[in-house]
């Protein structure tokens, strides 16, 4: 697969959890408090290249790819998320700049679970949703142990270290955006460069 393909690849297993997400967020009325970045704002948020592939795509298409990598290099270490836009002071409200080509991790967080040890689902979730919307987290970390379908973090991990596994690698999520953001500024110029050679 070339990295246009493996961009594909990985909006294609979006696709899919898209639909899990949904689900899950309808029943369990865990859905994210409207206007909350608490958890964009923090600079430490784990990601791979791999899943911000189709937004580096996305912003080439609309002539940022280079102004947003500049902006990358150019922050300070501890920023938070470069496409996160804070409207607080303290940066924990605001909103995605690009909620359609966000991260893996973007998406499973409040939606998704993780596997104990002992084998029982744990649910991947934030101090605010914790406490904002006590009674529906009780209720959901007992049911998904039940009766209610959940997106496993791990299966979705899994199917994006299938289409590049060294693309998996870990990094903050800036790090994560700025290497893809390379990777795709670095395809398109030998793609161009194929392109002034055929002509």
């Amino acid at each position: 697969m070339n990295l246009a393909e493996k961009s594909q690849a990985t909006l294609d297993v979006f696709g899919e959890l898209e639909s899990e997400t949904k689900q899950f967020v309808s029943e369990s009325g865990l859905g994210c408090v409207s206007g909350c970045g608490f958890c964009c704002a923090n600079p430490k948020v784990p990601a791979s290249p791999l899943e911000f592939l189709p937004l580096a795509f996305d912003l080439y298409a609309k002539g940022l790819a280079e102004s947003t990598l500049q902006s990358l290099e150019s922050t300070e270490e501890g920023a938070s998320c470069v496409i996160y836009r804070p409207q607080s002071a303290d940066g924990k409200q605001g909103f995605c700049g690009n909620h359609s080509k966000r991260g893996m991790i973007c998406r499973l967080f409040a939606a998704s679970a993780r596997k104990t040890k002992y084998g029982k689902k744990d649910l991947i979730i934030c101090k605010v949703l914790k406490e904002e919307k006590a009674e529906e987290f009780q209720n959901t970390s007992e049911r998904i142990n039940k009766d209610m379908d959940i997106p496993l973090a791990t299966a979705f991990y899994s199917r994006l270290d299938e289409i590049d596994q060294s693309l998996c690698q870990q990094f903050t999520i800036n790090e994560a955006i700025a290497f893809a953001l390379e990777l795709v500024l670095r395809y398109k110029f030998y793609e161009e460069q194929e392109v002034d050679m055929i002509a």
